[in-house]
């Protein structure tokens, strides 16, 4: 990777600038979140992880996107609101970016480049070709609420589908991995 993760300069979802230095020292897991979609109700799951987990040094992130067919319309403050009057949202939310394609954003660039493969990816493609939606191609972002898991140190360690859920075991799993290392 070419870029550290935490230099790239972000915006929070009130338009402050911050970078993921921020966090730097925590486990993180960088989620692209959208607010019209059937993963949506993930809201409420990434919550109770985020609030489990944040005293052991842990944080999810929420990256607004509207890449996969529009389910992400809303201005900043739209999508804020929504979080918080929905799903009592209190993790980080950053500005809406671009998560997948030739306009992809810097920290979108350096998460798929450090990790290329997405978990149990075939699973999701199938869902979405059942809805007749071609799936992009590997390794860009399959769909709203990928995840990416970032160590300690900045490293991205795994990358689960969109439709693995913020209970899963085996993401779970990862997190206490990440947390004890």
């Amino acid at each position: 990777m070419t870029q550290s993760l935490y230099t790239i300069p972000l915006k929070k979802i009130d338009g402050t600038p911050a970078t993921l230095a921020d966090y730097a020292g925590k486990v993180l897991l960088v989620v692209n979140v959208a607010s019209k979609c059937g993963l949506t109700k993930q809201y409420e799951g990434l919550e109770k992880l985020h609030e489990r987990f944040r005293d052991q040094g842990f944080a999810v992130l929420g990256f607004p996107a509207n890449d996969f067919a529009g389910q992400e319309p809303g201005s900043d403050a739209e999508i804020a609101s929504f979080c918080t009057a929905n799903f009592g949202v209190q993790f980080p939310m950053f500005s809406k970016l671009v998560a997948t394609g030739p306009d992809k954003h810097p920290l979108y660039a350096a998460l798929t480049a450090a990790q290329p493969a997405t978990e149990d990816r075939a699973g999701m493609e199938d869902m979405l070709r059942g809805y007749k939606i071609e799936p992009t191609a590997a390794p860009e972002v399959l769909w709203n609420f990928e995840k990416f898991l970032i160590g300690r140190d900045g490293r991205v360690l795994r990358r689960f589908a969109p439709d693995t859920t913020p209970d899963a075991d085996k993401l779970v799993a990862a997190i206490e991995a990440a947390l004890a290392a």
